[in-house]
C-alpha cells in the first residue's frame, strides 16, 4: 500500500505525547461524561457503523473513546503514535486491541473498515499531509462505511510549547474552518452527513465534529476483519 508523507517533526511530536501521556490519561475519564454533544456524535457513529465491519480509532490516546465504542458492540482497534499512550490504553482497556502506529504510516486495505475515527487526533498533521491521510482513510471504508472527525476550528497554526498542566511539548495545532474540512472529505469521495459545531469551553477553543459516509455502489462488498 502506498504511504502518506511523514511530517518532518514526527519524532518530536511522538516524544511530546509520551511526556503528556500520564497527565492526559488522568484527565480523560471525565471528558465524555461532561459533554453530551460529543457522546451523541459517538453514539450516532456507533449506530451507523454497526454491522459494517471493524472500526479504526486513529490517534486513540489512552483508549477511552475506543473503549466507549467497544462498549456499544463495535469491533474496535486503536492506534496511536505515542507508545506511552498505548501503554495506558492497554492497561485501562485490555479487552480492546491497541497498537503503536502513525496516522501517516497505516497499511490499510481498500474497503477493509466499517468506520474510521479521528477524534481530536489529526490536527498535528500538516495542511499538505492531512488531505492525503483522509483520502487513504476514505478508500479503506466499505461502501456505506462512516468517518467521524473532530478537531479545532480556526484559520491559523498554533505552536504549542506546553500542555496538560505545564508539561513541555513541541507540536503545532493546525486549526481548520468547518467548510475546509467538509470540502476535504468530499474531495475524498465521501458524503458529509452531519456537522456539529461546539463553542469554546474551559478545556479548548471552538471545535467541530464532521460525519461522512462512503456512498454505496452496486455490488458493494460488506465488512472485513482487522489484520
Amino acid at each position: 500500500m502506498g504511504g502518506v508523507r511523514q511530517p518532518e517533526d514526527l519524532e518530536e511530536v511522538r516524544a511530546s505525547y509520551d511526556r503528556v501521556a500520564d497527565a492526559y490519561a488522568a484527565m480523560v475519564p471525565g471528558l465524555l461524561a461532561e459533554d453530551p454533544w460529543q457522546r451523541a456524535a459517538l453514539d450516532a457513529f456507533a449506530e451507523q457503523v454497526a454491522g459494517c465491519g471493524p472500526v479504526l480509532d486513529v490517534g486513540c490516546g489512552p483508549g477511552h473513546v475506543s473503549a466507549y465504542l467497544a462498549a456499544r458492540g463495535l469491533e474496535v482497534r486503536g492506534v496511536d503514535l505515542s507508545p506511552r499512550m498505548v501503554e495506558h490504553a492497554r492497561r485501562a482497556h485490555p479487552h480492546v486491541r491497541f497498537d503503536v502506529a502513525s496516522a501517516t504510516a497505516l497499511d490499510l486495505a481498500p474497503a477493509s473498515l466499517g468506520g474510521v475515527l479521528g477524534w481530536w487526533s489529526l490536527f498535528n498533521l500538516p495542511r499538505d499531509v492531512l488531505p492525503e491521510a483522509v483520502g487513504k482513510f476514505a478508500r479503506a471504508l466499505v461502501p456505506g462505511g462512516r468517518a467521524l472527525i473532530a478537531t479545532h476550528v480556526g484559520e491559523d497554526d498554533v505552536l504549542r510549547r506546553e500542555a496538560y498542566g505545564g508539561v513541555a511539548v513541541s507540536w503545532t495545532t493546525h486549526r481548520w474552518r468547518p467548510e475546509q474540512l467538509a470540502e476535504m472529505l468530499e474531495h475524498a469521495a465521501l458524503e458529509v452527513t452531519a456537522e456539529v459545531r461546539l463553542p469554546a469551553s474551559e478545556q479548548q477553543g471552538p471545535a467541530v465534529v464532521l460525519a461522512a459516509r462512503r456512498p454505496r455502489g452496486r455490488g458493494a462488498a460488506q465488512g472485513a476483519v482487522l489484520a
